[in-house]
């Protein structure tokens, strides 16, 4: 018992003594409670036939409790929604973390700081463009009818290529959009665990005879791995989430085959219909998939050291 009551005092003891810091934290602890915590309520919503007049509390529940789930499992564009979301995501995460990585690496193996310097401003710049933005980039440069590459391509071959109504285009402009405007913002983490490795090891690799490829392979890499493990157990926490806004605001109903997400499905049926039960109840199963797949990622993870806890 006076042990207990010992660790309890140094426990009070050291969060007093570092009591500024728990004031800084507590406005991020706010926020997560304010709009992460309490908004959590609105779950049951997915198992409840909810009407907007009744509200959460008075609004009956669904008969047999899993019916949304079952209305959006039934549903013909099920298969279609949950390829095209796995598709899409995974695509993301592979050619979205391998060319941030590469140019993080070229970043830190730059020795001009200007230039240096230039290339980080400039490949920043794109994440801070709404995808409205993009999106008219890419018409001024894909359409078929007035785009820059199609005229090109027009001079060039005498044909030209529906990018952004094409079932075969449509998906490698998804990803490269993202890809350019993501680039520089996912290369800062990994430049910055970079600047953390100890300089005796590139120089203890040089004795050795190392090459400026071989630093990379043998020194960059192995560590910046846990980073790099980290960083795809955060995504494969979102990757039932294929980017709707994206997708949203460039897709188009000859492109439904191949865009068509999960997101894009609950905004017209969900919310647009005002079904929020459907709404609720999948986003509600995009969730559980998510936290299943971080589970099973961290445990994979831990054989490298790279797990979050």
């Amino acid at each position: 018992m006076a042990r207990k009551l010992n660790s309890f005092q140094s426990w009070i003891r050291e969060i007093w003594q570092t009591k500024s810091w728990y004031v800084m934290l507590l406005p991020g602890l706010a926020w997560f409670f304010i709009f992460k915590y309490i908004p959590m309520y609105g779950a049951s919503i997915a198992f409840k036939d909810y009407q907007i007049l009744k509200g959460i509390v008075d609004s009956p529940w669904a008969n047999p409790w899993y019916k949304h789930f079952a209305y959006f499992y039934e549903s013909p564009y099920f298969t279609q929604l949950l390829s095209n979301t796995l598709l899409i995501s995974m695509y993301k995460l592979i050619f979205g973390m391998i060319p941030a990585i590469l140019f993080a690496i070229l970043l830190y193996e730059c020795r001009n700081v200007v230039l240096k310097r230039w290339m980080q401003t400039i490949s920043y710049m794109p994440h801070f463009l709404s995808w409205v933005i993009i999106y008219g980039i890419c018409m001024a440069l894909l359409s078929e009818s007035s785009g820059l590459f199609n005229d090109w391509l027009q001079s060039l071959l005498d044909r030209k290529i529906p990018f952004l109504s094409s079932t075969e285009w449509f998906r490698s402009v998804l990803i490269a959009s993202d890809i350019w405007k993501d680039l520089g913002w996912g290369a800062i983490i990994y430049l910055a665990a970079m600047s953390a490795i100890d300089p005796t090891l590139f120089e203890a690799a040089k004795i050795d005879g190392a090459s400026r490829l071989r630093l990379v392979w043998h020194v960059t890499l192995p560590s910046i791995r846990n980073i790099i493990i980290l960083m795809l157990l955060l995504k494969l926490g979102t990757i039932m989430d294929a980017g709707f806004e994206q997708i949203y605001i460039m897709y188009n109903v000859k492109v439904y085959d191949v865009a068509d997400i999960i997101d894009t499905w609950v905004f017209r049926v969900g919310l647009e219909q005002m079904n929020f039960s459907v709404a609720t109840a999948v986003g509600l199963f995009k969730s559980v998939i998510g936290f299943v797949l971080i589970l099973i990622a961290n445990q994979c993870a831990k054989r490298w050291e790279g797990s979050i806890w």
